[in-house]
């Protein structure tokens, strides 16, 4: 991939194989101000039109991944200061594919701030990536930047719902199901005054009560079930289990995490639980995989002490989606869509991102023939390009 001298008007990029995520084989992508001009087979612009081909016939054009829980600001904080997590940079973002990120904060919103999440979020924007964020964190009520749930959706532009509250968890604010409700509420009138989802993201823990406050809340309210994204529900095999019975009575939309003390082949893992929720019914549109990238992986004893700290990475993420193809749990098209499509409807994004068609944004990731990312492109500006 090169680079003219003078910035052109247009890209042509001419990839291998283009997922979109329907795969359409051999084709060419016409990128114009950042959107998406045309995709099909031998395009092409007028003699002496600006143009700068970018020759990808060795690679794979997927739209961007997006990953939807990133601790943008650095998570941690459970042993005392020094196991505060570091925030995360642009490059370590872009070199994994990814094109955009949803900042959460987790246990620690004392030392750190919904306002230090959206000064992190707006200086990756400014790096040239996709960022947003969720106004609260584990404890409930949430903290907010306006102090009110459906201001901060109304009037912050980055903020795309309430998160990551945290649920059957000794860290969580314990909260009931009166008070889940209430924000739950809030975000959603928020996000319908703003245009938004409102999304409601839920952080749940290895505690006993699984996913039980969810579930009534469903049953009890007249939520939609598109309001609510529980993540980490490859926890333990029960949360698991209450998680496809979630999707299957109610048709929420589940999030499992790459862990990165889960190996591919675990039990645990992003791409077993993917695996294990096909197998139980559930259907490939209604999965997300994330990464909770520079959050804290604390181990505690039975009695709640700290017993170990590490950092959360990205790595682990792509590595899971990957083992997703190669050991043919998913083909590559349906794969592509828990880190892209799934991620950019269920939070409200779809509209101009998540697919690469005439008029969306011109996000696409670059993948190799084993599918590892090996460019990123956000907005038609290339932001990790192949070695």
């Amino acid at each position: 991939m090169t680079a003219s001298a003078e910035r052109p008007l247009l890209r042509l990029l001419r990839a291998g194989r283009i997922l979109a995520p329907e795969d359409r084989g051999a084709g060419d992508i016409l990128i114009a101000d950042g959107r998406i001009a045309a995709v099909g087979e031998h395009l092409d612009v007028p003699a002496g039109w600006p143009v700068e081909v970018i020759d990808a016939r060795e690679w794979i054009a997927v739209p961007a991944f997006i990953d939807q829980h990133v601790h943008v600001t650095g998570g941690g904080g459970e042993g005392g200061f020094a196991t505060r997590c570091p925030p995360i940079t642009p490059a370590t973002i872009a070199a994994r594919g990814i094109g955009g990120v949803v900042g959460v904060l987790g246990t620690d919103a004392v030392s750190r701030s919904p306002a230090d999440l959206l000064a992190g979020v707006r200086g990756l924007r400014a790096a040239g990536l996709n960022a947003w964020m969720y106004t609260g964190a584990y404890r409930v009520p949430p903290p907010t930047l306006t102090g009110d749930v459906q201001r901060d959706l109304a009037w912050i532009p980055e903020v795309l719902g309430v998160g990551e509250i945290a649920l059957s968890d000794h860290r969580s604010g314990q909260p009931t199901l009166a008070e889940i409700a209430r924000i739950v509420a809030d975000a959603r009138v928020g996000g319908m005054l703003a245009g938004k989802r409102g999304i409601c993201h839920f952080h749940l823990g290895d505690g006993k009560r699984g996913l039980s406050l969810l579930r009534e809340l469903l049953a009890s309210t007249e939520i939609p079930p598109d309001q609510i994204i529980p993540t980490h529900v490859n926890r333990r095999h029960e949360l698991l289990a209450e998680a496809v019975d979630l999707v299957l009575d109610h048709g929420v939309t589940v999030d499992v995490t790459a862990f990165d003390d889960a190996p591919g082949d675990d039990e645990f893992s992003a791409r077993s639980a993917v695996q294990t929720l096909i197998a139980r019914g559930v259907p490939v549109e209604r999965i997300t995989m994330s990464s909770d990238c520079n959050g804290s992986l604390p181990v505690f004893d039975e009695r709640g002490t700290l017993t170990e700290m590490r950092v959360a990475g990205n790595g682990t993420l792509i590595d899971d989606w990957r083992r997703l193809i190669v050991d043919g749990v998913l083909p590559p098209e349906q794969a592509v869509a828990l880190i892209s499509t799934n991620v950019a409807r269920v939070l409200g994004l779809h509209s101009g991102r998540g697919r690469l068609a005439t008029g969306l944004a011109a996000d696409i990731t670059l993948l190799d023939p084993e599918y590892r990312p090996v460019g990123t492109i956000v907005a038609g500006r290339t932001l990790h390009a192949p070695n």
